[in-house]
């Protein structure tokens, strides 16, 4: 399979899995080892660039920003987010417990893998994992807060900030935190009826929070990488709950265009669902879905050689000053 082609699917897949609301497409990206690479090659869209522009004309600017990994991986976001849009709303309105049963398998094994790279672990390494924990579980009860900034355009831009930031997370869902804000309808009912206004709109916040929160991944994961991966850990293994299939939503909040606003789930046996709602709790069908999802993942970790996410082979930015190596620091276990 060609690189380009190979990263395109993999584009496709974060792509897909942003669409869905408890899904990080940081995830895929992780699983399918191109999220250090991402990261890093974000980072390089700046100040630098235009430094590289001017040394090396076009062919330095193109090796500095990483297009040949850049061009296919947004065409394959942006092909699946307005292919599976559709596809999307219509599974999480027909059959959300096989939809969640396949991404509950998905995100668990994504915790496994992750799990399998961390060599060089460390007792105080607990610390960034309890964080990543309490943050995926904390955040999305703070959200609904960016409903009280009144202004619309204000909310889109601070809520692509957050959801971008959020997207580059595994296991946190920018569509979730979307939801939380009130703004995932709006948004994904933007992108299938192509409002450009809209869209533009959102767009702005979502470069902001790519500008600075990719920066601030790079730097943490140049030197503090065993750290900042167990901080991803915890986020992964907190977002499994929003992923539970039987659960009952127990509290919410109506948002400023009458949208409901999730704000707490309890979660059930699929026989205390059945029991709940008089539907059939597909055990069955969803615990099949949880097979397809994790295998799908192990498949994929087992495609990249079982090897942790390595560093990004990319181009440094064109400074002139002279660069030392990052390495990890911290506190002995």
């Amino acid at each position: 399979m060609k690189p380009q082609f190979s990263v395109f699917l993999k584009g496709a897949g974060m792509g897909a899995a942003d669409a869905v609301p408890g899904v990080s497409g940081g995830t895929i990206a992780f699983v399918t080892g191109i999220y250090e690479e991402l990261i890093h090659t974000i980072k390089q869209f700046g100040p630098s660039a235009f430094t590289a522009w001017r040394r090396g004309g076009l062919a330095l600017l193109a090796a500095h920003l990483n297009l040949t990994f850049v061009i296919p991986l947004l065409a394959g976001i942006l092909a699946s987010l307005i292919s599976v849009a559709h596809l999307v709303v219509w599974l999480m309105d027909d059959h959300p417990l096989l939809l969640n049963g396949f991404f509950f398998g998905l995100v668990a094994a994504s915790a496994l893998v992750v799990s399998r790279h961390l060599a060089d672990w460390k007792l105080w390494h607990v610390l960034p994992l309890m964080v990543g924990l309490l943050l995926a579980h904390g955040l999305p009860s703070l959200m609904p807060l960016i409903t009280l900034m009144g202004s619309p355009s204000l909310m889109l831009i601070v809520g692509g900030a957050i959801a971008i930031s959020a997207m580059l997370l595994p296991g946190v869902s920018g569509s979730f935190l979307l939801l939380t804000m009130g703004l995932y309808g709006p948004v994904m009912n933007a992108i299938r009826s192509f409002n450009l206004e809209l869209l533009a709109i959102f767009a702005v916040g979502c470069v902001i929070g790519l500008a600075g929160f990719s920066r601030l991944l790079s730097w943490l994961l140049r030197r503090y990488r065993t750290a900042t991966l167990q901080l991803l850990l915890g986020f992964i293994l907190g977002s499994l709950p929003v992923l539970w299939p039987w659960r009952e939503l127990v509290r919410y909040q109506l948002g400023p265009e009458g949208q409901m606003i999730p704000l707490d789930y309890r979660y059930l046996t699929p026989s205390d669902y059945a029991i709940l709602t008089g539907e059939s709790g597909l055990l069955l069908p969803v615990l099949a879905t949880m097979l397809v999802g994790a295998a799908l993942v192990l498949a994929l970790s087992r495609y990249q050689g079982s090897k942790p996410p390595a560093a990004a082979t990319v181009t440094r930015p064109v400074t002139g000053s002279r660069t030392t190596p990052d390495k990890e620091d911290g506190p002995n276990a």
